[in-house]
């Protein structure tokens, strides 16, 4: 449970790190980067850390 809720953490704090960098540098090739940046990380959250057999 405490490496499901730091992996969280670690996401929201990824995400901000990037909204600033979006928001200092606003260019469209720049935010579809961040957001497929975004989903994979995400993806690896909600389905990696999801199985237990994840070592």
């Amino acid at each position: 449970m405490l490496d499901r809720l730091l992996a969280l953490l670690g996401f929201s704090v990824f995400c901000g790190f990037l909204a600033i960098l979006v928001w200092k540098v606003p260019r469209a090739d720049l935010i579809v980067l961040v957001a497929i940046t975004i989903a994979m990380a995400g993806y690896d959250l909600f389905f990696y850390h999801g199985r237990d057999d994840h070592g």
